[in-house]
Formats: C-alpha cells, sequence, structure tokens
C-alpha cells in the first residue's frame, strides 16, 4: 500500500525531471556520481582516486569471469 502523499511527490519528480532538458539531467545525474563520491570518502577517510580504485575492485568482487574468457586464457 502507498502512501498518496509519497505516490504525489513521486509524480512531481517525473514530471519535473520529464520538463529537463537531456543536458540538465546529465548534469543531475554527475551532480549525484559526485556527492556518492565525497560520501564515500569521507566515510572511507580516502582520496579521491583511492575513491574510484576501491569502487571499481567492489563492482568486481563475486563476478565470475565469461567462459570465451576462461578458455581465451587456457
Amino acid at each position: 500500500m502507498r502512501s498518496k502523499v509519497a505516490e504525489a511527490l513521486r509524480q512531481e519528480q517525473i514530471e519535473g525531471i520529464k520538463r529537463m532538458s537531456l543536458d540538465e539531467r546529465m548534469s543531475r545525474v554527475r551532480s549525484a556520481g559526485e556527492i556518492a563520491i565525497a560520501l564515500y570518502m569521507a566515510g572511507q577517510r580516502v582520496d579521491r582516486q583511492t575513491a574510484i580504485r576501491m569502487i571499481r575492485r567492489q563492482r568486481q568482487d563475486g563476478r565470475r569471469y565469461s567462459r570465451c574468457m576462461i578458455e581465451s586464457l587456457a
């Protein structure tokens, strides 16, 4: 069951995003990414390059090589 207030706010946000130009939307996405990196840097107490390296490494954790990759390494 959804809240009517939450649903109204969600619709407002969707309409606001639809009214934005592509450049405005891309700018918003980039700024959100910068904020996320800044928060990660503060939480981990690392510099920007280290934070980016750590995030990229975490994205790869648990991923398996594809079959063609394994065969090409053999």
